[in-house]
């Protein structure tokens, strides 16, 4: 033995050498393009669409505010000097707003242009105001109906990632901030980036920082000995080290589910150590030999150990059949992590334990005594009370499926933003007095020999920008009928009764020389260089998934009812509805990986018990802690998104180990020829304890998530908190009344 420890702790030690070195090179990333469903048809569609054009998220929106309302001199001269140097910021390709823009004239001495605003001229302003504020290219886009704060619309570089998100607001913070405006608020992925990756890093150091104090204190509670504690703890952190250092081996950077993995790590290499260190005390106050107490731990705990770290690998692992590469990898590394905390507490921590008397491991007293009592009331209340078990579970059942009938995918944007952040706060400002964050675009496809420019063509366009204007929560509506409005308005001596699309061909024929002779756009953004496609640009509030997908099913029947399908086809894409569809798969991936998860862990008690009946009764108490957490989000409201629907894994993976670990202990009991009684009574004395303690830490261990300021993240935790709560009471409780059930005929 003393030769096996030697080894163990040499490897160990280089392992965590190498750890160290590799988890200093982790990276944090954020991108939304990480949320787009993998081999889904419209991403692909989407993808061909931003190659004809250009992408829908290279935007970046400053807004900023004036209390006396935006026509003030000094605030306009302020506005347009910053306005100017925005266009020097780093990664800006373009840069626009009220200040910059001039209205076409027309005159006989040739086009002219006429400033939107005069800012020179105050006495002009009364009149410019009301001419902005009645022009639906400007309103909501570039100034709020209030006219009290204005926009500088930048246009970024399309492969703008973290490192370069930070260095644009790096440079636009301190810019805006020396005008001294009364309020500014910035909208743009480039913000998103930085703000979430800042967000990401937070979480992981708050969550690993609260949980190891939350550790300490309940390893104090259960050992009361210095040594007990210390070689609890430091299996535990060496797990989650060794963990980080793996992730850093692979180079793939963390992205937005990493704040769970300090906690998962934690509470899963807790529960381990727990299990272990309590057999292999229980084995040395039976008077067995420190080498007997390990080999006996090892042989009965080892294995149910294993058995249930495999279970909860295989519910993370399950994770793979999501479209979405963030929860893909979550699942992968979330099933190693796993992996690692047991390897590390069943061969190191067993390996420390051998040095030890029991003495110096822990100090009995009270505790002892309780759990003893408390696990001996409630082996005679299962006995004495099935009836009302059983009409209790009947009766929790019949409330989830109400719970479950009202779950929503309705997902908000705003829902993950952090709380009490500046993004937050600006992003409903944008909600609030704009047009809000997500793009909704349409595809243009001009039909047989027209092209997308044709008059015919932009008649039909003109139809469906009419329809989407009518509709709620959906603004700057933009395409290449905006210029043949402005020339038309230009024409006609710049009145604004005249913005509106050519009547009649000849006209039409007319702007279009003018169109011609216009610089040909650097990203083609309204039409396509082949001139067979185009686009209508939009952005709509944050309404909701489900909302949203409502608009846009109205809005293709409307299409097919109201415009010529010979002359030109519309297709909805975009951002915006690529990362909606996520609704959609999130229930089906949900269902396939329980369903995946459920079959290859009922394999796995199969070849543990090798008694269907106990596979059976296995799987029926942790169907309790699903169902009760879909109540949970029905019955709250919460919405069900991608990051929330990984709740459902965890727990069942969870879950199931209480249940592993109640079941081998009453199958070894069964194995020395006890009776079912003898085996439920023997195994609420000796698993009892350390079902509770672990559901104890689990369901403290989720709840330090409420000091996260990522709310879903806090949904997570109080969801496995609250839901692991019930799989334990359903262990403890509906297990041996099924028990007794199934197996009265050997008891």
């Amino acid at each position: 033995m003393r030769r096996l420890r030697q080894s163990i702790f040499i490897v160990f030690t280089i392992l965590t050498a190498g750890s160290v070195f590799y988890a200093l090179q982790l990276q944090f990333s954020f991108s939304f393009e990480e949320f787009f469903p993998q081999g889904d048809p419209d991403l692909e569609f989407y993808q061909e669409f931003i190659e004809a054009f250009e992408t829908d998220i290279n935007f970046l929106l400053v807004a900023v505010e004036n209390e006396g309302g935006v026509f003030e001199q000094s605030f306009l001269e302020r506005f347009n000097d910053f306005s100017i140097k925005t266009r020097d910021l780093p990664y800006i390709l373009e840069s626009n707003s009220l200040t910059q823009i001039a209205y076409p004239l027309k005159t006989p001495f040739g086009i002219t242009t006429v400033p939107t605003i005069h800012i020179d001229q105050p006495e002009r302003y009364d009149r410019d105001r009301e001419r902005i504020l009645a022009d639906q290219r400007f309103l909501n886009t570039f100034i709020d109906e209030e006219a009290n704060s204005l926009v500088v619309a930048m246009k970024t570089d399309t492969s703008v990632l973290v490192e370069e998100s930070e260095k644009l607001i790096a440079a636009l913070t301190p810019l805006v901030e020396g005008y001294n405006f009364d309020r500014y608020h910035i909208l743009g992925p480039a913000y998103f980036q930085k703000e979430m990756v800042e967000m990401q890093k937070r979480e992981v150091a708050v969550s690993a920082i609260v949980s190891g104090i939350l550790v300490s204190l309940v390893m104090f509670w259960i050992f009361r000995k210095p040594w007990g504690i210390a070689i609890a703890l430091f299996s535990i952190a060496l797990g989650l080290l060794l963990f980080l250092g793996g992730l850093g081996i692979t180079g793939r950077p963390l992205n937005a589910m990493s704040a769970l993995y300090p906690v998962i790590m934690i509470i899963v290499g807790t529960s381990d150590v727990i299990h272990i260190m309590t057999k292999y005390i229980d084995e040395l106050r039976k008077g067995k030999t420190k080498k007997d107490a390990v080999w006996i731990t090892v042989k009965e705990i080892g294995l149910a150990t294993f058995l249930t770290s495999v279970t909860t690998a295989i519910g993370f692992a399950t994770l793979l059949t999501s479209r979405l590469v963030p929860i893909q990898q979550f699942g992968v590394n979330a099933a190693f992590g796993v992996l690692v905390a047991f390897g590390t507490v069943i061969f190191l921590t067993t390996a420390i334990l051998s040095l030890f008397d029991r003495e110096q491991l822990i100090k009995l007293g009270r505790g002892q005594a309780f759990w003893e009592r408390s696990m001996r009331w409630a082996y005679h209340f299962t006995l004495r009370q099935p009836r009302l078990i059983g009409i209790t579970s009947i009766g929790v059942l019949i409330l989830c499926f109400v719970g479950l009938s009202q779950v929503t995918t309705n997902y908000k944007l705003k829902s993950s933003l952090p709380r009490g952040k500046k993004i937050s706060e600006d992003f409903l400002f944008f909600e609030r007095e704009y047009s809000g964050f997500r793009p909704f675009e349409l595809a243009v496809f001009a039909q047989g020999d027209y092209r997308a420019d044709d008059y015919e063509v932009l008649q039909e366009m003109v139809k469906v920008e009419s329809y989407l204007d009518s509709l709620r929560g959906i603004g700057s509506i933009n395409s290449l009928t905006t210029v043949y409005k402005s020339i038309n308005q230009m024409m006609r001596n710049n009145r604004q009764s005249a913005y509106q699309f050519p009547e009649g061909k000849a006209t039409f024929a007319r702007y279009q020389k003018l169109v011609d002779q216009l610089p040909d756009d650097a990203g083609n953004i309204l039409l396509s260089r082949d001139g067979k496609k185009a686009r209508i640009t939009s952005r709509v509030n944050d309404l909701g998934a489900d909302n949203v997908k409502v608009i846009a099913q109205d809005l293709d029947r409307w299409i097919v009812e109201n415009t010529d399908s010979t002359v030109v086809k519309f297709q909805r894409t975009g951002m915006g509805l690529i990362i909606d569809k996520n609704a959609d798969y999130v229930r089906n991936s949900l269902l396939q990986g329980l369903g995946i998860a459920i079959l290859i862990i009922g394999f796995l008690m199969a070849a543990l018990f090798r008694d269907w009946r106990l596979v059976l009764i296995s799987m029926i108490p942790n169907v309790f802690p699903l169902l009760l957490a879909g109540a949970l989000i029905g019955f709250v409201g919460i919405e069900l998104e991608a990051g929330v629907s990984i709740v459902f894994v965890i727990v069942f993976g969870i879950a199931v180990d209480d249940t592993i670990h109640f079941l081998s202990k009453f199958k070894l009991a069964r194995d020395k020829g006890l009776s079912l009684e003898e085996s439920l009574e023997i195994t609420f004395m000796e698993t009892g304890k350390a079902i509770c303690l672990t559901t104890i830490i689990l369901f403290f261990g989720f709840l330090v998530m409420l000091f996260s300021i990522h709310p879903p993240s806090v949904t997570i935790g109080l969801l496995i908190s609250l839901t692991l709560l019930s799989a334990v009471l359903a262990d403890l409780f509906v297990l041996p009344l099924l028990l007794r059930m199934a197996l009265r005929d050997r008891a």
